[in-house]
């Protein structure tokens, strides 16, 4: 029997939401007492796809009337996009590692948040999470048509500019520097996240209810359900890692929730026989190594589950779920899938979770996380 394929409305993401963590409020955020008042749920969503950051981004609102809220949406993307992206000159992130060893950037107050959060992860996750990953990232530059694996001698000179702590955030005057030449940001590892999150607030603050936020598998289930199931659960498929994007091994139900994905099958570089993961240990400066083979990461919000992605991973199975565990009191979950397709779902989704059984994957057994 072959994996079940899932239609968008059955599975599973701006202004900026608070961050937390990081003790990060936007001042545009709407209170939720003024925000207006949604209009009726429709079956059939309002809806857009476009192609923008180097993946598919997928809108979909089941709130009648939200056409012009739905272009808002995707201009909020494509304007945030044009600031981060490490590949265009001009770019606030491209200014900043160009002014890297010399002098301070100025961001604005959109991007300055997100660089915050990705500090705040990279400070919080053993050291298997860090922004200041960019001079490895472009080293390899797997995914782009120049990727190639580097030499010793290159991995272990610029893993050398890979440390967060040298990159200095003033809160007061909003400003980024990398204290060394040569440093390089890189916010991959939590941009789609963060963007979901925006979206997400956006379509609250204009009167929408019930929405899909994909991008590019950062997933975010917004509200009940248009199918109107007791429970206004979504059903949510977890992707399989070997197949393209949209077959499932298994589903849960969820609402008002992040699933992001990350896994070793999206981007990838072959070379001599060998696969290279798009994935960087920030300690070694290559892809990592160990049995994983996708994590999924089910949060409250999109930026816990990106960051959290990409730091699980470098830990490993044992490790990463016992991350992850520690986590639960944070509405934090995980479903770890290893190259022998086994899976292992984190404490609190384990009532949740179904399996398919389809293609070979199975739960593996309890023994292999002790």
């Amino acid at each position: 029997m072959k994996l079940k394929k899932w239609i968008q409305i059955g599975l599973i993401a701006v202004l900026i939401l608070p961050l937390s963590a990081c003790g990060i409020t936007s001042s545009k955020q709407k209170n939720a007492s003024s925000r207006p008042k949604p209009t009726k749920v429709i079956k059939t969503p309002i809806e857009d796809t476009q192609f923008m950051m180097g993946t598919v981004v997928t809108l979909r609102i089941y709130n009648k009337g939200k056409d012009k809220v739905l272009d808002g949406a995707f201009k909020l993307l494509k304007s945030e996009a044009k600031k981060i992206t490490v590949n265009q000159k001009g770019s606030e992130i491209d200014k900043i590692n160009a002014a890297a060893g010399k002098h301070p950037v100025t961001v604005s107050k959109d991007i300055y948040p997100m660089i915050k959060a990705a500090y705040y992860y990279s400070e919080n996750s053993d050291e298997s999470f860090d922004l200041a990953i960019g001079p490895i990232t472009s080293l390899w530059h797997i995914g782009f048509s120049d990727a190639k694996v580097p030499t010793k001698q290159e991995i272990a000179t610029n893993v050398k500019l890979v440390d967060y702590r040298q990159v200095k955030l003033n809160d007061k005057k909003r400003t980024v520097y990398l204290k060394k030449k040569g440093m390089q940001l890189d916010l991959g590892g939590i941009a789609k996240g963060y963007m979901t999150d925006q979206v997400k607030t956006y379509l609250l603050d204009h009167g929408v209810s019930t929405a899909i936020i994909d991008l590019g598998g950062n997933i975010y289930v917004l509200g009940d359900s248009p199918k109107g199931t007791k429970s206004g659960n979504w059903t949510v498929g977890i992707q399989d890692p070997k197949a393209s994007r949209g077959t499932a091994i298994g589903s849960l139900p969820a609402k008002n929730m992040s699933i992001v994905t990350s896994g070793i099958y999206e981007r990838y570089l072959k070379k001599n026989g060998k696969v290279y993961s798009h994935l960087m240990d920030p300690q070694t400066g290559a892809p990592y190594q160990n049995n994983l083979m996708g994590v999924s990461i089910i949060s409250k919000k999109s930026v816990d589950g990106d960051a959290l992605s990409t730091a699980t991973f470098d830990k490993g199975l044992r490790s990463g779920m016992k991350y992850i565990n520690s986590k639960a009191d944070q509405g934090i979950g995980a479903i770890f899938i290893t190259k022998d397709k086994k899976v292992y779902v984190s404490d609190n989704l384990k009532k949740k979770f179904t399996l398919f059984g389809d293609d070979g994957y199975k739960f593996g057994p309890t023994s292999d996380l002790k």
